[in-house]
């Protein structure tokens, strides 16, 4: 399994945004006991959806990350983007603080590739200056002991949802209250 950059400018490969698309789509339905739309019921209904996906990979600063299997099937993806105050998603809590969004194919999860991919973007954001990024994660998902292992805490609630933060550079993150 390998991590790759999947920035149309990254490594001269187009980015597949309908793989992301479907990446985002299973980290909305994440219980795999959950009654699930269509992908394009969904994508026609659910204007958060498209508001995540609107223009990703061309905005300054989007970083994205896909695993892939050996013989390069893709196996998750893992991407980071800027939002500012009047729009943002659940995780939002700086306009210079990036909100993470993560899947993985349900057939290949608990193989260590959301550390991988987890791992593969906060060393970007290290590497580019970003002091912290955040997320929104229901409290029931497993997914939440991995993000606690790699340091991110919880500074807040919206509805059902915990956001967390890591803290990774340039001074630390302090909650707004």
């Amino acid at each position: 399994m390998r991590v790759r950059d999947a920035h149309a400018h990254g490594d001269g490969r187009a980015l597949d945004v309908a793989f992301v698309e479907r990446m985002l789509f299973e980290a909305f339905f994440w219980r795999p006991d959950a009654e699930r739309p269509s992908l394009d019921a969904f994508r026609d209904r659910e204007p958060e959806h498209r508001k995540l996906l609107r223009d990703l990979g061309a905005r300054a600063g989007d970083c994205i990350a896909v695993a892939e299997g050996d013989a390069g099937e893709r196996l998750g993806a893992a991407w980071y983007r800027f939002w500012t105050a009047a729009e943002h998603s659940y995780g939002w809590v700086a306009a210079d603080v990036p909100e993470l969004a993560i899947a993985v194919e349900a057939a290949a999860r608990g193989r260590g590739i959301g550390r991988a991919l987890m791992e593969a973007l906060v060393a970007r954001a290290r590497e580019r200056g970003v002091r912290a990024l955040s997320l929104s994660v229901d409290p029931e998902n497993r997914a939440i002991a991995l993000y606690r292992s790699l340091g991110f805490r919880e500074v807040g609630r919206v509805g059902t949802s915990l956001t967390l933060v890591l803290e990774i550079g340039r001074g630390p993150y302090a909650a707004r209250g």
